[in-house]
């Protein structure tokens, strides 16, 4: 079969680690035959994303905090000297976000505005900045991709001001799709199922969360960071230029149950 994204680069944010959803998609897109840009955060992640890289033969690796602007100055350098044909970006993945734990634990209604306005920078805007910040690369098109939960829309234990933040990145999605349309540029999200990642065992319940997905789910299963993957090639492709301003579900159903 044809490599659905040969000739394709993708900049990928948030490979932390093996187990984020961030590296599964990595490595659907290297099978699938794009160029590789992945970025760290700090020099506590240096070496592991380093490692990570080498594994999937990335072109690059960088740091990049998309809380500095003078970061995300250097991504486009960055992405200007290792991106396709004359620094051409095709696909920008975006897996990052952030809540402070105390956030997560206490009810909502105590969330401090400290800690609201850390989730929504880090969990929302970073999309809309760094969609800015690529966008001109995207000279025939591209494909904008960011990660959500079903606790955008829905109240989720323990979840609190990481839904809030999640609903206004999906509201972002929306408007970024319509500024960027003109341009053939297309912008979706995902919404995964619960998964065992680093960042999702954060959040108080996760064990409960995937024994009741199984119960309740429509395919009687959780989803795997494979299907997520696998999603995300095809938003990349041009199987999904149709596609944009929308929100995948990847929860094996769950979404459509009520009680």
């Amino acid at each position: 079969m044809p490599e659905l994204l040969a000739g394709k680069t993708a900049l990928i944010l948030g490979v932390a680690n093996k187990w984020s959803l961030a590296y599964a998609i990595a490595q659907a897109f290297r099978r699938e035959g794009a160029k590789l840009l992945l970025t760290y955060q700090g020099e506590r992640q240096k070496e592991t994303v380093g490692e990570l890289g080498a594994e999937l033969g990335a072109a690059a690796i960088f740091e990049c905090d998309v809380t500095r602007d003078e970061d995300l100055v250097k991504l486009a350098d960055t992405v200007r000297q290792h991106g396709g044909p004359n620094g051409r970006l095709d696909t920008l993945v975006h897996s990052i976000a952030f809540a402070n734990r105390e956030d997560l634990s206490r009810p909502f209604v105590e969330t401090s505005r400290a800690g609201y306005l850390l989730a929504q920078d880090v969990s929302a805007y970073s999309l809309v900045s760094a969609a800015r910040t690529i966008a001109p690369f995207m000279t025939e098109g591209g494909s904008v991709i960011t990660l959500t939960y079903l606790g955008a829309t829905r109240v989720v234990t323990n979840y609190n001001v990481m839904g809030v933040a999640k609903a206004a990145l999906e509201a972002c999605v929306r408007y970024l799709s319509s500024d960027l349309g003109p341009s053939n540029i297309r912008v979706n999200a995902i919404s995964a199922g619960p998964v065992k990642t680093v960042s999702a065992r954060g959040v108080a319940g996760l064990t409960k969360m995937l024994e009741a997905m199984p119960l309740r789910a429509p395919l009687r299963r959780n989803c795997t960071p494979e299907e997520v993957a696998d999603t995300a090639v095809f938003l990349a492709s041009d199987l999904g230029r149709g596609v944009t301003g929308n929100v995948l579900f990847v929860d094996a159903g769950y979404q459509v149950m009520g009680f």
